[in-house]
């Protein structure tokens, strides 16, 4: 039977492989929350336009329509009870290309803190089990080495 225990070359070999394994999974780790957060910023960053979409589109073609609809009658019955036409009160269609979540700072800048918290315990999850993958790996080789 073979001597399987490991020289004192290979352990340090193996533990200089363990460490820059480590290293670069903690990289790796680092950049998906760098990308993780580019999304979030591009996501939250968006604004969308009725025409980019053919269903949107006719959406706000229909929308239009009825509201011209309820127009006239408002303006009847202002005209019914004197209102002049530069006083008049009027109803009005317009498209939001961003929801009040990202359209408002103040919310934009909340939502981002909590992307951010989240991105970060992601990452540290990550690390730990990283880390803790390392400890095993050097335990197996300290075994192996006696």
């Amino acid at each position: 039977m073979a001597d399987e225990r490991m020289t004192k070359g290979e352990r340090e070999d193996l533990q200089r492989l363990i460490r820059q394994r480590e290293k670069v999974l903690k990289s790796a780790a680092k950049q998906r929350s760098t990308e993780l957060l580019a999304d979030f910023e591009n996501q939250i960053s968006a604004m969308y336009q009725f025409d980019d979409d053919e269903v949107w589109a006719a959406a706000e073609k229909a929308a239009a329509v009825e509201v011209e609809k309820a127009q006239q009658r408002v303006a009847a019955r202002c005209a019914e009870l004197g209102i002049p036409k530069q006083f008049a009160p009027s109803l009005n269609l317009y498209w939001s290309g961003r929801s009040y979540h990202n359209g408002v700072k103040q919310r934009r800048d909340e939502l981002r803190k909590a992307a951010q918290a989240q991105v970060a315990a992601l990452e540290q999850k990550a690390i730990v089990a990283i880390e803790t993958a390392s400890v095993d790996a050097n335990a197996c080789r300290h075994r192996r080495a006696n």
